[in-house]
């Protein structure tokens, strides 16, 4: 068998739910990514691969013809081009700290691949209540606020509280002792007291850049754009 026998792309993703296929890069093997590499860029569609090692990144760069844009901190590349950027920006993404970014900028990569244009709002943790504060009005103006936090995560229930927008709410694997793996902060955002915040799995700002997307597409629709 070859890689090829073992792949079958989805472009027709995009047309049914109004999110393209995208190709989460762990666990597999380079032969498989580069074929699917070469099919997306045959096909002459934009694709999102994400979770990508070093490794793979200069594997699939130096042996598919791009253009490829990659981005380190969130370990994701775009193969071709991605979704013209719309005019506004319509969702925030806030980070509590430095140690989210990874999370927060895979959010922010797959906004813009999209063609949504999204505002960058770091290192507003409770720990420091005034920064989060300092960028209220700023996050208020978004429809849709993402907010990545890890340790005991209590930002989302703090934004909840003080934001009336659409919010998804990311648990990060970020933290000591009990909090190390996420799921301290998976379980403090699931038993949040703000009401109406959907929990994403751990470290999944992709799944969550996804749930963003979903809301503003339904918007769409009912104001008929």
């Amino acid at each position: 068998m070859t890689p090829s026998d073992d792949i079958r792309l989805d472009f027709r993703r995009g047309e049914q739910v109004g999110l393209d296929e995208a190709v989460l890069c762990a666990h597999k093997p380079l032969p498989h990514l580069l074929e699917i590499a070469r099919q997306a860029r045959a096909s002459g569609r934009g694709m999102l691969f994400t979770r990508l090692s070093p490794e793979q990144q200069a594997a699939l760069v130096a042996q598919v013809e791009g253009p490829w844009d990659c981005c380190a901190v969130s370990r994701t590349a775009v193969l071709g081009a991605p979704h013209p950027l719309r005019g506004e920006g319509r969702v925030a993404v806030v980070a509590a700290g430095t140690s989210d970014a990874q999370v927060a900028h895979e959010a922010l990569r797959t906004l813009a691949f999209a063609g949504e244009k999204a505002t960058s709002v770091v290192d507003v943790g409770v720990a420091g209540l005034w920064r989060l504060l300092d960028r209220l009005e700023d996050i208020r103006r978004h429809p849709v606020v993402i907010v990545v936090a890890g340790m005991d995560a209590a930002l989302p229930t703090v934004v909840g509280g003080l934001v009336g927008s659409a919010l998804v709410a990311v648990p990060t694997s970020v933290g000591y002792g009990v909090a190390e793996g996420g799921h301290a902060a998976l379980h403090s955002m699931l038993s949040s007291c703000a009401q109406g915040v959907p929990v994403m799995n751990i470290d999944n700002g992709f799944g969550a850049a996804c749930a963003a997307l979903r809301i503003l597409r339904a918007a769409d629709r009912l104001a008929g754009r």
